[in-house]
């Protein structure tokens, strides 16, 4: 009788045993470039495993397989790697080690802390990448989001839980318009991801723009330029799991991905050296397939848990909207701020472009005497625009057209409105009065 029941209350906990394959270790048998080639070991791709060197193990992630050749990325720099080496995958899953103790940190794109302050107490460990949300659980987007940016606010206002494209060209001041908008957001937690950008700007960005009040209540993630194509990609993946934490915990969370683009570029780096095919411009299939993954992790939780609104930025090459990368981010995008090089020129800071910005969410979070202002603002800018080449050469006539002449005649109170010094902070209020005013409405 005894023999029986054992067998029995043992398969009632057999369910909450976990498979794992066992750690079979493999030989390296090709290096190309950053693409390592091993037999003999399994594992899954994703997993982490391990590679002897003349100066000790270093690690790499599976990122493909062929028969039985398996191919690997390594997460850092290597040298000293010999033929035949030993790899052993790792049975123990990596996590990302998340809690308010991030808070105030600067880390990798492993999680792992760069700014000398010590280990990180994390709460718990979380898997790189997280279930999606049912779309129907999420919550609507209801409210208006402060970002502390007077020509977001007032004309092209962002909603909690929005995720905007930041569209720009090199040097017309991403950088500084993110760090204006993590000091003046409302939001409880601020999560920045600097990825592919000059390790020089990593610093700069911490110390300068975001300064000691926007970092105390942010965590930065930073995988630099000269960082591997896989330390890039896990760099931004990482900034968004971070993010999903501080949202289930109930926060409302400011993610600032710093730049989409370099994650197409590292993942196309990845797919080209394991083989896969290109398409556009260089671009293989995975990289279209990886990007509204990554973006639709951001937005509303379901009901108790708090929101990510989110601002990818798209490093125009050349200022060519029509880039692939560009193209592909608007369509999944609930909206895009454009930056402007002629404007940058022009010394009119924050450089946005309203004639070309939209926010798709806009007419949810904002009142209809709002919206009717924000477009009438848009309609004398957009006009000015359109005959500002005859109005600079003298071929306009006062008096010809008076919707043009009173376009003409507010444009230097236009310009005063749509620009803001980086240390300047104006409240949602603030900006709709001073629309209001601008327009003799109030």
């Amino acid at each position: 009788m005894q023999d029986t029941a054992l067998p029995e209350k043992l398969s009632k906990y057999s369910q909450y045993i976990r498979k794992v394959p066992p750690a079979v270790a493999g030989s390296l048998t090709r290096v190309v470039g950053l693409t390592l080639e091993a037999r003999g070991v399994k594992a899954p791709v994703g997993s982490q495993c391990q590679i002897e060197t003349l100066n000790g193990f270093i690690d790499a992630e599976v990122v493909g397989f062929n028969g039985d050749i398996l191919y690997l990325m390594p997460n850092d720099a290597i040298s000293g790697v010999l033929p035949g080496a030993r790899v052993i995958p790792q049975v123990k899953e990596a996590g990302l080690p998340v809690g308010m103790a991030l808070l105030g940190r600067v880390v990798d794109g492993l999680g792992r802390p760069i700014d000398g302050l010590g280990a990180i107490k994390s709460e718990k460990k979380l898997k790189f990448a997280q279930n999606a949300i049912n779309p129907l659980a999420r919550r609507a987007i209801s409210e208006p989001m402060d970002v502390g940016v007077r020509a977001i606010n007032a004309v092209v206002t962002v909603g909690q839980g929005q995720r905007m494209g930041l569209f720009a060209g090199s040097g017309v001041g991403k950088s500084v318009l993110l760090g204006m908008m993590t000091r003046g957001s409302a939001a409880d937690v601020i999560v920045v991801g600097l990825v592919g950008e000059r390790g020089r700007e990593v610093k700069e960005f911490i110390e300068e723009i975001l300064g000691d009040e926007g970092r105390r209540r942010s965590v930065v993630v930073a995988a630099p330029a000269d960082a591997s194509p896989l330390m890039r990609l896990k760099g931004c993946e990482t900034a968004v799991t971070i993010a999903e934490y501080f949202r289930d915990q109930g926060l409302n969370v400011l993610l600032l991905l710093d730049s989409v683009t370099r994650y197409a570029m590292a993942q196309r780096e990845i797919a080209l050296a394991v083989g896969e095919p290109p398409a556009t411009k260089g671009y293989p299939p995975s990289v279209f397939a990886k990007l509204p993954a990554l973006v639709e992790r951001a937005g509303n939780g379901g009901e108790g848990q708090g929101s990510i609104t989110a601002f990818f930025t798209v490093l125009s090459e050349g200022d060519d909207m029509q880039d692939p990368i560009a193209d592909a981010a608007r369509a999944i995008l609930d909206g895009h701020i454009v930056l402007s090089r002629e404007l940058a020129d022009s010394g009119h800071y924050p450089a946005i472009d309203i004639e070309k910005s939209i926010s798709r969410v806009m007419p949810q979070v904002v009142s209809e005497a709002h919206m009717q202002q924000a477009r009438v603002l848009k309609q004398v800018y957009s006009l000015y625009q359109q005959n500002k080449d005859l109005i600079t050469l003298g071929a306009y006539q006062k008096g010809a057209d008076p919707i043009l002449d009173k376009s003409i005649s507010m444009m230097p109170s236009v310009n005063g409105f749509l620009q803001q010094t980086m240390k300047e902070v104006i409240p949602y209020d603030e900006a709709l009065q001073g629309l209001a005013r601008l327009l003799g409405q109030a």
